[in-house]
């Protein structure tokens, strides 16, 4: 008979190879910023709130705040590294507001983080209490990195349009949730149940707006695609050289005016 914690680990594993989909998946995007030099309407709240929850995770997963966390513990340290990188990019392609809003999210994040190590390893010194202070804060900030794309989903209700919103990420957010959700419940771990089951409840409403916007959006992008050829084709035609006037269509011309 299959024991249970074999049944986890599992589950643990496959988790590991979705949420690492999960943190590439919007790999398009960031290409699409790179060649455009442009962050255009992409919001950086979602892969900062991102960077923070894989970092507390990834404090919550060593041995020595909580054993017997390999799986977290890996998954979050290469989360960690490719979110690192999208804020970098974001940065360095932003501009103003938005790279001053990037920066200070950035900022606010390292210093958090590094103050929960602080705080935990010097003031609390057996597993219990350092998993339950860590476990806690992970719960709040990873619900409130499901709360992240709450923005951009109000977006995508406002304009019929779900462009801002990849299908890509709201699949992989949808099997991910399901996942860890799956994993915290073999052997419940409370910490990790709450944040993935408000998690998969959030994907599963962005995937219910890429199924009602669906046709809208292809109609609007279609529509930008035509705008943007006929901008194109008129100013073509005013560049185009005027024929030089002569002396009698200055005459015509005057006379019209009189």
């Amino acid at each position: 008979m299959v024991s249970a914690d074999l049944i986890r680990t599992v589950v643990g594993i496959a988790g590991n190879v979705i949420a690492l989909g999960l943190f590439l998946s919007p790999l398009p995007i960031f290409v699409r910023i790179c060649k455009k030099k442009s962050v255009e309407e992409f919001s950086v709240i979602p892969y900062a709130a991102t960077l923070l929850n894989c970092m507390l995770w990834m404090v919550f997963g060593l041995p020595i705040v909580h054993p017997n966390s390999t799986l977290v513990l890996t998954i979050n340290s290469v989360g960690t590294l490719i979110e690192l990188c999208y804020v970098i990019l974001y940065l360095v392609f932003s501009t103003g507001p938005k790279r001053v809003k990037a920066l200070l999210l950035f900022l606010g994040d390292l210093i958090f983080v590094g103050i929960v190590v602080v705080v935990v390893l010097t003031c609390f010194h057996t597993h219990d209490r350092r998993s339950l202070i860590v476990g806690i804060l992970c719960v709040i900030f990873c619900i409130m990195m499901y709360l992240a794309p709450l923005s951009v989903m109000k977006m995508v209700i406002r304009t019929k349009s779900v462009e801002y919103m990849p299908l890509s990420i709201s699949i992989a957010s949808f099997f991910n949730g399901l996942c860890w959700t799956i994993y915290a419940l073999i052997r419940f771990d409370i910490y990790i149940t709450i944040p993935n089951t408000l998690g998969l409840l959030f994907s599963i409403t962005q995937l219910v707006l890429h199924a009602i916007y669906y046709k809208s959006t292809k109609r609007q992008i279609a529509e930008k695609k035509m705008n943007g050829k006929v901008g194109l084709t008129e100013v073509v035609v005013k560049d185009k050289a005027m024929p030089p006037r002569t002396d009698a269509s200055l005459k015509i011309a005057t006379t019209d005016c009189e």
